[in-house]
């Protein structure tokens, strides 16, 4: 049994500009590349951790309401530890994304609009038990693989142009962070 328990309801649920303002991440690490055939060689490679959807077919990083209680730094590592079972440290802001929810319409957004601020997630710790893990079913997958299993555009583009962008420059040492590819 899980100790950590999902925040549920709306009731300290951020909107902006008749959008609702979500938090998420892309939760990464490092493994080994033992492919001698590869460019890479013998460098670390990326992997990306996504989730299933509970309503469809693909896959997910995780992402959920920001509230008021909270930064939106704070609300993407919840909603990590929450969906996906994950903790680590946030170590980029990959960017804003614009998207329409077909199952988060209310009074405050009757039009379904939402605004994700999504972050780079160094996973530190994958845990055994977390509140989603009876619905949510956690998968590694190298940046590719995940382009090409993302259930929403939006997500594969912050996927393709923040996430791979970012750790491009970084990786050549231009990004800022404090993460160990090697």
């Amino acid at each position: 049994m899980c100790d950590l328990v999902a925040r549920t309801g709306r009731h300290q649920q951020r909107y902006e500009d008749g959008r609702r303002l979500v938090a998420g991440c892309i939760p990464f690490r490092y493994r080994a590349n033992n492919d001698d055939t590869s460019d890479a060689g013998h460098k670390k490679l990326v992997e990306v951790l996504m989730i299933n959807s509970q309503s469809g077919p693909g896959l997910l990083f995780p992402k959920g309401g920001w509230e008021n209680d909270e930064t939106v730094e704070e609300a993407a590592a919840r909603e990590a530890i929450e969906e996906a079972g994950v903790r680590g440290d946030i170590v980029h802001l990959l960017g804003f994304y614009d998207f329409k929810s077909k199952t988060h319409q209310d009074a405050c957004c009757p039009e379904g609009m939402c605004r994700a601020a999504v972050f780079a997630l160094h996973v530190k710790e994958e845990l055994t038990s977390w509140p989603e893990q009876s619905t949510r079913r956690r998968t590694w997958l190298t940046v590719p693989e995940a382009a090409s299993q993302c259930r929403y555009q939006w997500m594969q583009e912050a996927l393709l142009t923040g996430f791979s962008d970012w750790h491009d420059k970084w990786s050549r040492g231009g990004g800022g962070t404090n993460c160990d590819p090697a």
